[in-house]
């Protein structure tokens, strides 16, 4: 199998790319490493048999006409994604979101025998629904009535990106399926998350500190990134999953923030106490997909405790991180 995976100097383009090679899949990641960073993990994947690294940009009009057209799959995850980066340039969000996955879908038109196209899409999809339904099923299945949320805040162009992305790839004649990511987490995601940053606030305190935690109460599932990418690539192996949109996590277990926060202590080896920061507006109160669906198509579960996948993002961000060493993804 001959795969593009767009992104794919990424967070979870690079796992993704090293899985799909580990069965033996040729693989060529194309970014234009603007967030995307060529550290030596990335460079270590380059140097396997089966990968090769494209520089191009998605904005590109002659994007599509760039790329070789023997690909089976492709996998769209390139986007400007981020809270910063949303909240400092809604409008790129939207217009430039937009326009690499039209220049994606006509990639994928251009392709002679496509067998399969996952597009990256987002639970930021259900931000309105939790705002506009107050009964919002949780865990949330991709069934629920889609709704937005005030389109003057910046917030709203990720998830707007996003849903328009899913009815483009809906309406393009593709074989697409749009994954709705959930709280994935792992070696090499950057610093704007809430585990990496909670286990460099730990890393860099001493024993009886507080480490101060925005919000606190706020409750999630956390899927650890090697299970999301077993999850994707079964859905590249399951005809059924061609037309749907799938969320990708898990559904439990649900855990707060602060047993979050908890945990990643523990695992730092620091005695602190967890004490409350001031919560983060529009940061929904929970936050926890229903996969059944996924489960009934692929038969593929989260198996990856927290603390175990805590444990190994630690190591990962010590060792090339929290050092300073190396370029760490914006």
């Amino acid at each position: 199998m001959k795969v593009l995976v767009t992104g794919g100097a990424g967070f979870v383009g690079v796992h993704l790319a090293g899985a799909l090679v580990d069965g033996g899949a040729d693989v060529t990641l194309v970014d234009n490493f603007a967030r995307g960073v060529q550290d030596a993990t990335f460079q270590r994947l380059l140097a396997r048999p089966g990968v090769r690294a494209q520089e191009a940009d998605l904005l590109s009009p002659g994007f599509a006409g760039a790329v070789d057209r023997d690909f089976d799959a492709i996998f769209h995850l390139a986007a400007i994604i981020g809270v910063r980066h949303v909240l400092e340039r809604p409008y790129d969000v939207l217009a430039d979101n937009a326009a690499m996955t039209v220049h994606a879908i006509e990639a994928g038109r251009r392709q002679r025998a496509l067998r399969r196209v996952v597009f990256s899409s987002t639970s930021e999809i259900y931000a309105g629904s939790l705002v506009h339904l107050p009964s919002m099923a949780v865990p949330t299945p991709e069934t629920t009535p889609i709704a937005l949320t005030d389109l003057s805040a910046p917030r709203t162009s990720y998830m707007l990106s996003k849903a328009f992305g899913e009815a483009l790839f809906h309406h393009s004649g593709l074989p697409a399926t749009s994954v709705r990511l959930h709280n994935i987490y792992g070696p090499r995601m950057g610093m704007s998350h809430v585990i990496p940053e909670l286990l460099h606030k730990a890393w860099r305190a001493a024993d009886g500190d507080e480490l101060s935690v925005a919000n606190l109460g706020h409750r999630r599932t956390f899927c650890f990134v090697a299970d999301a990418v077993r999850m994707l690539i079964a859905i590249l192996g399951t005809p059924a999953a061609a037309g749907e949109v799938l969320n990708i996590g898990n559904s439990s277990p649900e855990v707060t923030i602060g047993e979050v926060a908890e945990t990643v202590v523990s695992v730092v080896g620091r005695r602190m106490s967890v004490v409350a920061g001031p919560d983060t507006p529009g940061s929904p109160a929970r936050r926890c997909p229903d996969v059944s669906r996924l489960t009934a198509l692929t038969g593929v579960v989260g198996t990856t405790s927290l603390a175990d996948g805590i444990r190994a993002t630690f190591d990962w961000y010590r060792e090339h991180a929290f050092s300073g060493d190396g370029p760490v993804a914006r």
